[in-house]
């Protein structure tokens, strides 16, 4: 029987970012250089088949520092951040850790201190409970950071004292929803300063933007990510909103739900910023097998950011 032809719209750039890169290298030449266990605090990134591979390396996952045995071993922190009591405990209990903090989310990090410094409070755009927005409200005290989500909580807001306030954001939110919410933001308190530069990182923007690209056109689009990966489940919502209702997202090609296939022509795929190309091409060649496929991939930018690995692992 002849295949139903298949159009595959592939968002380009998809997948991997700079920090997910440099993280996952950090905890693989950790191994390399002190032999297993290397433990990671928190998933390294939002993947499953990224952890279990690392796992399957040697690397040891936990929560917190108290599962890790004085051994002397390294214990990285996750790409998200952590708060400044985490190093401080590590610290306490002389543990060799390397922090695989993403630079972008560092970058908050620094902001977020010098408004402090600055006597002004903190207003962070981002998601409650999410290991980036834990890791930037823990860098200051208890207080000097209030948490908004919505434009509602926008307008709930209570703050000490409104001719000082500065706005920061997760590195990974809707580049819309939060333009919202920071209009929301400076219409009520006017004198209210951001940073000096975008808070929402480069890949995500970029990522967003080539969903926004082949959205319309798909009538479907799916998106590989894990379910607690901020920036896979905005792309999904991106797609939704921008075109493409039939959006969802799976964490591998064994999710697919082949019966939503029927009267499917163009096929619209893209990946978070923690998932690797690999399941992108695993969920291309299903297709295969089913479907006479074309793909075209949507390019809408180059990047070419690299960021450095510590220099204890660099050696």
């Amino acid at each position: 029987m002849e295949k139903q032809v298949l159009t595959i719209l592939l968002a380009a750039p998809r997948g991997f970012c700079a920090g997910v890169d440099r993280a996952i290298q950090i905890v693989e030449l950790a191994l390399q250089k002190y032999g297993a266990p290397v433990y990671v605090r928190h998933e390294i990134v939002h993947n499953r088949y990224v952890v279990d591979g690392l796992r399957a390396k040697g690397a040891v996952f936990v929560e917190e520092l108290d599962e890790i045995p004085d051994d002397g071993q390294p214990v990285v922190f996750s790409a998200h951040g952590v708060p400044k009591s985490v190093p401080d405990a590590a610290r306490q209990r002389q543990m060799f850790f390397i922090d695989a903090t993403c630079p972008l989310v560092s970058k908050v990090h620094r902001e977020a201190e010098r408004h402090h410094k600055n006597g002004r409070q903190i207003i962070l755009i981002g998601h409650k409970g999410h290991p980036e927005v834990i890791g930037t409200m823990g860098q200051l005290p208890p207080g000097a950071v209030l948490l908004v989500e919505t434009l509602e909580d926008v307008a709930a807001l209570g703050v000490d004292d409104e001719a000082n306030l500065a706005w920061c954001s997760q590195t990974t939110l809707s580049v819309d929803d939060t333009a919202a919410v920071v209009d929301a933001l400076r219409a009520r308190f006017p004198e209210i300063e951001g940073p000096h530069k975008e808070d929402i990182c480069y890949a995500t923007t970029n990522r967003q933007a080539a969903v926004k690209a082949i959205a319309a056109e798909s009538d479907m689009l799916l998106v590989l990510g894990a379910p607690n990966s901020s920036n896979s489940n905005r792309l999904a919502e991106v797609a939704r909103i921008t075109g493409c209702p039939r959006a969802a997202l799976i964490e591998r090609a064994a999710d697919i739900d082949w019966a939503l296939f029927d009267g499917i022509q163009t096929l619209g795929l893209t990946a978070g910023a923690s998932a690797p190309d690999i399941l992108v091409e695993e969920v291309i060649d299903s297709c295969r097998a089913r479907f006479d496929v074309r793909v075209e991939e949507v390019r809408i930018t180059e990047e070419n950011v690299i960021f450095k690995v510590p220099r204890v692992l660099a050696a």
